[in-house]
């Protein structure tokens, strides 16, 4: 008997596992049932595509790696290259115990591509490009932030190796001109200390001016690209230009989140939980987390409670039945919770 041959041939999946560094990519190949080919080549989407289109033609092409310093580039480079292109968080692959106690580039790809065949990763969520280099924007003030922070404390350190009191009229935190005049008249034996500090308080002043320049676009932006989100969120006591604006580009588009559990995990804000038969353990707050985004929101709460009436007595109601940290952190929640509704409903917080 002649049995009948269907003329229609299944399209053939290819799965792609990529490590990714500066000066290579480790990568894997595998079909829904072989392991294809492992080996490194250079760091370029179109490399890859070349050679995935040359030694398995007519194939559907998926692809992964993690999220990392290198950022979205590659997978805006291997998307618009026709390959199904998915960027995951480096916790969520599956690893053995084996795997990593032998931690190596191969493995790593193989464990991507793996995990990738048998559809077990998610990716996380891709910005467009251009409100990801405004995220940029916003983390570098931050980061400068962090650097003038920085320079205070090493200046401030020198002083007291010294042995140079500073006057306690001038010991805060806004460091006024009045101040950065007495640094600059100090004498000393040796011209070498007085250098070192002239040196230091310059670098100071530098980063203060480089700061200035990056909030004045971010003033920009808020009245023109982000004009609408940014004064819906600002309504909410608490929340000024530089909380609104890491809002904005952090979580991008509120509307991806299904619910606030899932929007609160995305912050950070919920407790790590150990759950086994009859015993469940909370602990404390997750360190899975948006680290720029729950330090920001933080801020933010604290200042919200001398602003706002409510949030004044519920932290006041918390702090009786917990610590102030733990209690801060409620108040936080109830602020993202408010920032989701104006968000979605488009409107601005009426202070009740």
């Amino acid at each position: 008997m002649n049995l009948k041959q269907d003329s229609k041939e299944e399209t053939e999946n290819i799965y792609v596992g990529i490590d990714v560094h500066k000066k290579n990519w480790s990568v894997s190949i595998m079909s829904d049932y072989l392991e294809l080919k492992s080996f490194s080549q250079p760091p370029n989407p179109e490399v890859l595509v070349d050679y995935l289109t040359k030694h398995f033609s007519g194939g559907k092409f998926h692809s992964a790696y993690e999220a990392g310093y290198s950022g979205f580039w590659a997978h805006r480079a291997l998307t618009k290259l026709g390959i199904e292109n998915i960027v995951v968080n480096p916790s969520d692959v599956p690893t053995t115990d084996k795997e990593k106690k032998r931690k190596r580039d191969a493995v790593d790809c193989r464990k991507i591509a793996r995990a990738l065949r048998n559809k077990e990763l998610k990716g996380i969520h891709v910005p467009e490009q251009e409100i990801d280099q405004d995220k940029a924007m916003v983390r570098c003030r931050q980061k400068l932030l962090a650097d003038i922070k920085r320079c205070k404390n090493r200046i401030k350190s020198n002083l007291h190796y010294w042995g140079i009191s500073i006057p306690e009229e001038m010991d805060n935190s806004y460091w006024p001109g009045k101040f950065r005049h007495w640094i600059r008249r100090l004498t000393f034996e040796n011209d070498s200390a007085k250098l070192c500090l002239e040196v230091q308080l310059d670098e100071l002043e530098f980063i203060e001016v480089e700061k200035k320049k990056l909030e004045k676009q971010l003033v920009m932006l808020s009245r023109a690209r982000y004009k609408d989100i940014s004064g819906w969120l600002r309504s909410i006591p608490g929340i000024g230009l530089l909380g609104a604006m890491t809002l904005i580009t952090e979580i991008k588009d509120i509307h991806r989140f299904k619910n606030l559990d899932h929007l609160h995990s995305f912050v950070g804000l919920v407790p790590n939980i150990n759950s086994s038969s009859d015993k469940e353990i909370i602990g404390g707050i997750t360190q899975r987390h948006n680290r720029h985004l729950r330090s920001i929101l933080v801020q933010c709460a604290w200042k919200a409670v001398y602003l706002d009436p409510v949030l004044f007595k519920d932290y006041n109601r918390l702090c009786r039945k917990m610590k102030a940290s733990k209690a801060i952190i409620r108040i936080t929640k109830k602020l993202v919770n408010r920032v989701s509704f104006v968000w979605k409903n488009e409107c601005e917080y009426i202070v009740k």
